[in-house]
């Protein structure tokens, strides 16, 4: 009888061979340059592995190639207005930039820290509050704010200190890969093949596709995906405040249309990410600015389909709350918004998409091309970072094993654990969006009720504390 762990391994390694024989070579190119990993895609999550690669001692002897399809980011000097493209980066994925080197380089440009999140129902009164520390003079910051550009700025200066073990292309795309296939004969086909459009031909031990939900690497590798459009779209924008604050709170309302949120950049700006529903986001994006400031006020303050039933048993809830825990603390109403930075605004489409697969034999997806998720949460990026991590981790654990890059035992071991963290989190979100998108009276009050009651639960608000900061 074959053991289980083994039947699982074959069973896995077969449903990765269910692709054209157009993608598998049965000799390796003698003119072909070699790298022990390819990264298809340089952006945050792409650039980092790149990092962790490049600069850990047991990799000192690999060779590692970026493929950047866009031009270089690196910023000479902070532009005075600050990008519409943000990135919530939790303590975890701070952790991992230090580790890479990177995050030195942040602090020296802009990043901003926030301790608090408030998160609320515009159709009733229940309300979260979620605090990093309870002790206010040993504050912990439970997320950091950090342009997307300036990220990649500093994971390229990192990269720059990398070249002995790094090479990036820019402007460079991939036109055809060919990965071995897992019933031939690895003196026959050992490594990964990839031709760029001018004609270059690389192997590799490992090609990783970090290049976005559009994914080449995953649509040219055979591997599905499953998707859904939320007819949602992101607004963006850099927003300005009446008067300056502390500004260490992020903000988030549930609207039938979809949530709003600000998050901090300076002590007086803010970023806002609006989802809503995509003939709205347009309409706002073409608004006046004063009438565009006026909807985010708005949106953020005033009463929007309130019930007076579910306003009576969300007040009975609270008043016993109240009397429960004394220290309850009441709704916080966000900083009044009295401008836009000029060029901010900006929207794109909402989705969900998840791999059926994140490896194949020499060929691992991380990031936006392994997983895509509603934004409502803020960790689209960190999961990207969970699976650098998580990926780097298990191709140390190769090299100490004695097996190269591309080992495909410990690539699966790197899918399982990630698809395990990514499916919950997916869920977790989509399942959030549905419910907060609904005015329905039955739904509007047990979901008031719900947060009411989570709200001072407090071994459940760690646990979502500690996910969410991990």
């Amino acid at each position: 009888m074959v053991p289980r762990s083994i039947g699982i391994l074959l069973r896995k390694i077969s449903g990765r061979a269910s692709i054209g024989k157009a993608w598998f070579t049965t000799q390796q190119s003698h003119n072909s340059k070699f790298y022990d990993a390819i990264i298809v895609g340089g952006g945050m999550v792409g650039s980092t592995l790149a990092c962790a690669i490049g600069g850990d001692t047991i990799f000192q002897n690999k060779k590692v190639l970026v493929l950047e399809a866009g031009p270089q980011v690196k910023l000479k000097e902070l532009p005075e207005l600050y990008s519409n493209r943000v990135s919530t980066v939790s303590p975890g994925s701070k952790k991992l930039l230090e580790r890479v080197g990177a995050w030195k380089h942040i602090e020296n440009m802009r990043v901003k820290p926030f301790q608090r999140m408030q998160v609320w129902d515009a159709c009733g009164d229940g309300y979260l509050t979620f605090e990093a520390s309870d002790d206010l003079e040993q504050a912990i910051n439970m997320a950091y704010l950090v342009e997307n550009n300036v990220l990649i700025t500093a994971l390229e200066m990192e990269l720059e200190n990398l070249r002995s073990n790094v090479d990036v292309l820019y402007q460079t795309k991939m036109n055809t890969f060919r990965i071995p296939s897992p019933d031939t004969n690895d003196v026959d086909s050992p490594w990964a093949e990839i031709t760029l459009e001018d004609g270059q031909e690389f192997s590799t031990r490992l090609l990783v596709g970090a290049d976005g939900f559009n994914s080449q690497v995953r649509k040219n590798s055979g591997i599905d995906s499953i998707s859904h459009d939320y007819r949602q779209s992101g607004v963006v924008a850099t927003l300005c405040f009446s008067e300056p604050t502390k500004n260490i709170v992020a903000w988030q309302r549930f609207l039938p249309t979809g949530p709003i949120a600000i998050l901090p950049l300076t002590d007086s700006k803010s970023s806002l990410v609006w989802s809503t529903t995509t003939s709205h986001a347009k309409n706002l994006v073409s608004l006046p600015e004063e009438r565009f400031v006026d909807a985010v006020n708005e949106a953020l303050t005033d009463d929007i389909s309130k019930n007076s039933l579910s306003e009576m048993a969300s007040n009975l809830l609270h008043n016993v709350l109240s009397m429960v825990q004394p220290d309850y603390l009441g709704l916080q109403i966000p900083p009044r918004i009295a401008g836009i930075e000029k060029n901010s605004r900006a929207s794109f489409p909402l989705g969900v998409n998840h791999s059926s697969y994140y490896v194949k034999p020499r060929m691992a997806l991380i990031g936006d091309a392994a997983h895509r998720i509603h934004p409502l949460a803020g960790q689209g990026v960190n999961l990207g970072f969970g699976d650098v991590e998580c990926l780097w981790n298990e191709l140390r654990q190769a090299a100490i094993d004695g097996q190269d890059l591309g080992s495909l035992e410990h690539l699966l071991r790197y899918e399982t654990a990630r698809q395990k963290d990514v499916a919950v989190l997916m869920g977790v979100t989509h399942g959030l969006n549905t419910l907060f998108s609904t005015s329905f009276l039955p739904f509007v009050i047990a979901r008031n009720l719900g947060i009411q009651m989570t709200n001072v639960m407090t071994p459940v608000k760690k646990q979502i504390m500690d996910y969410a900061m991990k």
